[in-house]
């Protein structure tokens, strides 16, 4: 499904490149659920972000089902992204002039989903996530909790292909916590590849392959 080949990202200025990634050889097959784990500042969420196609590596290859992600335009590989992945981010990353309903149906726009099935899969969302009394609320008006529930109910109504989550859990209770990590089993076990970046060693061990990164690189696996 994924593939990647010596995957670089740097910033640089006139004198010098600081690297985040430093040549990351990655395989994920379909179905997979992998954790990529690693200190601060080992290049997990970029490596997240390279995958997820909302960034750009500065070198190296990287392969969707065969299909070169590093050789096409920015239109292309933002409707790839649109069409196939859904992302939870850390930080929510809502948008903040849109209700929770609003938020919900942004990614099915961008798919050119017709309103009526829209409406069906926003409302069966908002009742999955007990989001329905909240439909109308901004993101100010919720806990963070709440908006990390609507990130990540946003990023599973496209029935993506692939599911990354940077730290799905950070901003949750412990109950909750538990909650979102079983939903993430259970759309595993439905087929939904999924990589997560976590530093919880228990959530980290949903995942059936580990992926630990140290300064850019690959340390180990398990």
């Amino acid at each position: 499904m994924i593939k990647t080949k010596n995957i670089q990202k740097y910033y640089s200025n006139k004198f010098i490149k600081t690297y985040v990634l430093k040549g990351i050889d990655l395989e994920i097959n379909e179905g997979e659920f992998v954790t990529v784990m690693g200190p601060s500042g080992a290049g997990k969420s970029t490596l997240l972000h390279i995958l997820g196609m909302l960034d750009t590596a500065s070198g190296g290859e990287y392969y969707w089902h065969d299909s070169p992600v590093h050789r096409l335009s920015e239109r292309k590989r933002t409707t790839l992204h649109q069409h196939n992945i859904g992302f939870i981010f850390q930080a929510y990353h809502l948008i903040d002039d849109l209700n929770v309903y609003e938020n919900l149906d942004t990614p099915l726009m961008y798919k050119k989903v017709k309103p009526p099935e829209r409406k069906t899969m926003i409302e069966a969302m908002l009742e999955r996530f007990n989001l329905t009394a909240k439909q109308k609320l901004y993101p100010h008006q919720l806990s963070g909790g709440e908006q990390q529930m609507v990130g990540i109910a946003r990023a599973l109504i496209i029935n993506p292909k692939l599911l990354l989550a940077d730290e799905p859990t950070g901003n949750l209770n412990s109950a909750q916590g538990k909650e979102v990590m079983e939903l993430l089993k259970k759309l595993n076990e439905q087929g939904m590849t999924i990589i997560q970046v976590t530093h919880d060693d228990v959530k980290a061990r949903y995942g059936k392959r580990i992926i630990h990164l140290l300064d850019g690189l690959i340390d180990k696996e398990e």
